[in-house]
């Protein structure tokens, strides 16, 4: 282990937090707020990471470190990122504030405030830019803008970008962080836009931006985008939602007038079938419910997108849907965005080879001696990949039943113990009854805050990063 290089690595990073929570600071001013718990956490964080990030390594970096680096980048950030909510008061204790920010960092929209509307707008800013600096990856965004934090970058962004298979847009990793970084503040600005053309308040226009854009799903108001009243404005979240869960390399193609290309992405065409299916059965299933037709197909459109995004978002309150739709949306908890999105969960892309590969499992049955490739997107892939795949799958049903289990032990329904795990592994946030979308994770014991933290960050680094903290092979001399 290159441990100098490794901690370097992580001074850069906080350097980056530190500069990021300037802007909430500035918020705070704005509205005549307390500014200590910003002032609390900015000095002795830029500080630290200013030490760290000075000291001297060599350059020799591998996938071992890579790995590691990650899980503790993203444990440290969350760590000093939890500090403005606990400077603040407005939390009941310390965990509360981890399980806040690690659901903001990890995108996942999973919250323990009851009144969010109560809260200091400055600490509401730092809340839901947090979903927008985890959104693209905490790494990405230090190499897009601090790109000297030396060793082999490529490595780094193979242990925190979302999906089975890892490309770079262009040769160069640093140059392909700052093209991904691009397009994503080009959305950022346009959905700003977009909601303040909508009639949307501009602190709530940026707010609700953050968090949608980067398929986050956190609102500041407490009945979520329903507050809004707004056709408008949901139409415009279920769009960039949509984008957000979406390969960015798709948008690269299409800006470089390869769009054909793009279009032809197996994982692409799978999700958008996915999501216009399931609209489908959701809107014929809730109809009896709604007084007109197009406000059901409105409903039925936004929660799938905002389940199958893993955004979080709410406009109604799908626990009083009937059974059929309500077992839909936890299918689609299952299913994610595609790769190299801000999505969570399993992935179309993974779900896509698991099938090929089953398939072709089968057809080996009665033909043994048959060679049968398993492609996506028209190119094969490799058996090492496709049995990552595998263990990748094993280790999701694996900690999703652990974290069910342990939540279970404070009393709560089957629904919401295994919903509760599976909303935070996946990184949708909320689940099914006591941890609904008019609910909240407040009830819930300090041990399963804990849990559910901890199965937030494994499912937004994508299982390995973070287990491989936890096995002693990975911190030995060979």
């Amino acid at each position: 282990m290159n441990y100098k290089l490794m901690l370097r690595m992580l001074g850069r990073t906080l350097q980056v937090e530190a500069l990021c929570l300037l802007l909430p600071l500035v918020v705070a001013l704005l509205y005549r707020e307390d500014p200590r718990p910003f002032l609390f956490t900015i000095v002795p964080v830029a500080l630290l990471g200013t030490f760290m990030a000075r000291i001297k390594s060599k350059s020799e970096f591998f996938s071992r470190e890579g790995y590691a680096v990650v899980g503790l980048i993203w444990l440290i950030l969350s760590l000093f990122g939890s500090l403005p909510f606990w400077f603040s008061g407005e939390f009941a204790g310390f965990m509360d504030c981890l399980f806040e920010i690690i659901s903001g960092f990890t995108t996942s929209g999973a919250t323990i405030l009851t009144d969010i509307e109560s809260l200091p707008r400055g600490i509401l800013f730092w809340r839901s830019f947090s979903s927008w600096i985890g959104g693209m990856g905490v790494l990405l965004f230090t190499l897009a803008f601090l790109p000297k934090v030396g060793g082999r970058t490529q490595v780094l962004v193979q242990a925190e970008v979302p999906g089975p298979i890892s490309s770079k847009l262009v040769p160069k990793t640093v140059r392909s962080s700052q093209i991904l970084y691009f397009i994503y503040i080009a959305f950022t600005v346009i959905e700003i836009a977009a909601f303040l053309l909508a009639g949307m308040p501009l602190y709530d226009a940026v707010v609700t931006t953050f968090a949608s854009v980067c398929t986050g799903g956190f609102s500041v108001m407490n009945a979520s985008l329903r507050a809004y009243n707004s056709a408008a404005c949901e139409i415009i979240a279920i769009v960039f939602m949509i984008l957000g869960s979406l390969n960015f390399s798709v948008f690269f193609l299409v800006l470089t007038g390869r769009a054909r290309q793009a279009l032809h992405s197996d994982e692409l065409r799978f999700f958008l079938g996915v999501v216009v299916l399931a609209s489908l059965l959701v809107f014929g299933n809730i109809l009896p419910l709604y007084d007109t037709a197009g406000h059901a197909l409105r409903d039925a459109v936004f929660q799938v997108t905002s389940i199958i995004s893993t955004s979080g978002f709410c406009t109604t309150d799908y626990n009083l849907w009937p059974p059929f739709a309500q077992t839909i949306l936890v299918l689609l908890m299952f299913v994610g965005g595609c790769s190299g999105s801000t999505a969570g969960s399993i992935k179309c892309g993974r779900i896509l080879l698991a099938v090929r590969c089953s398939i072709r499992s089968l057809l080996r049955l009665s033909h043994p001696r048959a060679v049968r490739v398993v492609k996506l997107d028209r190119k094969a892939v490799d058996e090492e990949t496709l049995n990552t795949i595998f263990v990748f799958f094993i280790f999701f049903f694996l900690l999703l039943g652990a974290g069910c289990l342990v939540v279970s032990l404070d009393g709560v329904s089957l629904t919401t113990a295994f919903t509760a795990s599976l909303g935070c592994l996946s990184n949708v946030g909320p689940g099914l009854d006591g941890v609904g979308p008019v609910s909240s994770f407040a009830g819930l014991s300090g041990l399963s805050k804990g849990v559910l933290s901890l199965q937030m960050l494994i499912g937004r680094l994508e299982i390995f990063p973070i287990l491989l903290l936890f096995h002693p092979a990975a911190w030995g001399r060979s």
